[in-house]
């Protein structure tokens, strides 16, 4: 094959996993009529979209999910298949998202150092759990359909809440001026055609939940501009700040707008502050002070955003970058570029943006990549008894460039980047169906987006429970749920908790069976509960034991 062939074999790849994904995962789901980009809109006033019941009020049962069909084997895997290695700018060029001339002079990804692949240790689940047998994070069609599925399964979690409105990519948790807490979410894959197409149609928006009552949330409103109606993975909150903001995306890049609310006043009613016109939209990241919202293009460019006055945004420098998820370092110096289509992270210096100086410019430190990458999603740069380390998740299981499908989960790892030079790998997050034997194995388990050798059984989000010698990571893992992991010696993390809800909980008309866990977590210190998304099912609310989260 011609070496612009493998780089096109990689699109082609993921365009057509998605569509069939699409189709599969709502066939019946309705495209609606964009809304009026009004800065929010009232409590079920959904559009159609193939949602199959409307939130409940306070009291009412939970309408049921799907029918109790038996869960059907998925698609089987094909043979593995391997392309050549591009040079990352001429995969970027062949794409056909930035012009050969722009792209970024990045230096070349180093494969880093890192310790023998194996699982995490299992956890050990008390007496109130609900265990899943067989391989670690598994969940065959025999599971799906046991009398066990009707509450699906857990281990040192306990449901303290479930919000029906379906959910997407991120949850926020936020608490403001007057002591209000509340949770937002974006519910992307209520029109599971929108993660291609913005003619796919809106989702139902960003939901806002009154979170005074953690048993209880209550939603207030649902936000309903350009950019909260298509944000893809861009949702983003400064705690600092008090604004949330969001980017118009899809699964490549798309232009929209970006828009900008305040919820320090009231977080149960976002103001709205400005929007503003975008070329590409995917991915995004807030500075810690707040004052840079850092928008990734996927297919396109990196922007930093500056809204030190969030009333007047404007663009202060734009580099042509691949980039999935952003993240910065605590300065702000420092940004970590995931780079979807080449598989792999770049640290980046942006001292010159963080500054403010004229004319900035972003110069790579170092870049990197590892032999399990499938598709860097984000990171999140933590420190652990003084020590720098980078945690880095990857989604789905295949790989733009090299073009890839061979049971490749990414899955999530710990990176020392004490030495931001000299990256090295410290330990793996990864279930015993990520290891290539198992995944492969797994390959026709029932599925809500098949198939799973190129999608199922990877990780998609992870948070920290705290920057700061964090104790636990929360990961959503595509059909094994929300996996908890000790991380408190970043050397060796170990599973203490999950949580994989019933395979039928979904509310969208015509999804198939299972989780669809994509969600980047929140929490809730105080009272041990982890906050997460099920793209099918909704809004969860999670106590964790303490066994499973001591709070030291």
């Amino acid at each position: 094959m011609p070496r612009n062939g493998w780089a096109r074999l990689g699109t082609g790849m993921l365009c057509a996993v998605l569509a069939a994904a699409a189709q599969l995962a709502a066939p019946g789901a309705a495209a609606a009529q964009l809304a009026v980009p009004d800065a929010a809109a009232q409590p079920g006033d959904h559009p159609a979209h193939g949602f199959v019941a409307a939130d409940p009020g306070d009291g009412e049962p939970e309408p049921p999910g799907s029918p109790h069909l038996p869960a059907l084997p998925g698609v089987p895997g094909l043979p593995g298949v391997t392309g050549p290695t591009l040079p990352a700018n001429d995969a970027e060029a062949m794409l056909g998202a930035i012009p050969p001339s722009r792209v970024a002079e990045m230096k070349p990804a180093t494969t880093i150092p890192g310790p023998a692949l194996r699982p995490v240790p299992r956890a050990d689940c008390d007496g109130d759990s609900r265990p899943l047998r067989g391989v670690q994070g598994r969940v065959t069609a025999a599971d799906m359909n046991s009398p066990a599925a009707d509450k699906g399964w857990t281990c040192n979690a306990t449901q303290v809440s479930h919000h029906l409105t379906p959910g997407g990519f991120r949850v926020w948790r936020y608490t403001d001026r007057q002591g209000h807490t509340c949770a937002y979410y974006d519910t992307s894959f209520t029109a599971p055609a929108n993660l291609l197409s913005a003619g796919g149609g809106p989702s139902l928006g960003v939901a806002v939940l009154d979170m005074s009552d953690p048993a209880r949330p209550r939603l207030t409103t649902m936000l309903r501009t350009l950019a909260m109606l298509s944000p893809h993975e861009s949702l983003n909150l400064s705690e600092r700040r008090g604004l949330l903001a969001a980017a118009v995306g899809n699964a490549g890049t798309a232009p929209g707008t970006v828009a900008v609310y305040d919820v320090a006043g009231d977080c149960r009613r976002p103001a709205l502050l400005s929007q503003m016109p975008i070329v590409n939209g995917h991915e995004s990241g807030f500075s810690p002070d707040g004052n840079t919202f850092w928008v990734a293009g996927a297919g396109g460019y990196i922007y930093a955003v500056d809204v030190a006055d969030p009333r007047r945004p404007r663009t202060i420098w734009q580099g042509a970058y691949y980039a999935h998820g952003l993240n910065v370092s605590r300065d702000g110096n420092t940004l970590f570029q995931s780079d979807p289509i080449n598989g792999n992270v770049g640290i980046l210096d942006v001292a010159d943006v963080q500054a403010r100086r004229a004319k900035p410019q972003v110069r790579d430190i170092s870049r990197m990549t590892w032999p399990t990458a499938s598709i860097p999603q984000n990171t999140v740069p933590f420190t652990s008894r003084g020590h720098h380390y980078l945690l880095e998740f990857d989604e789905f299981a295949f790989r733009f460039n090299p073009a890839t499908l061979d049971d490749l989960a990414g899955a999530a790892r710990i990176i020392d980047i004490e030495d931001p030079r000299s990256p090295r790998v410290t330990s793996d997050l990864r279930l015993e169906v990520n290891m290539r034997d198992q995944h492969r194995a797994a390959n026709a388990d029932p599925s809500p987006l098949p198939p799973n050798q190129a999608l199922g059984y990877g990780a998609h989000y992870c948070a920290l429970d705290r920057l700061e010698d964090p104790e636990i990571a929360a990961c959503s893992f595509l059909n094994s749920g929300l996996r908890v992991f000790n991380i408190s010696d970043p050397s060796s993390p170990r599973e203490v908790a999950y949580f994989v809800p019933p395979p039928r909980a979904g509310k969208i008309a015509g999804l198939l069976p299972g989780s669809l866990a994509f969600s980047q977590p929140a929490f809730d210190p105080d009272r041990r509960d982890v906050w997460y998304t099920d793209a099918g099912s909704g809004f969860y609310v999670l106590h964790l034991s303490a066994r499973a989260w001591p709070r030291r």
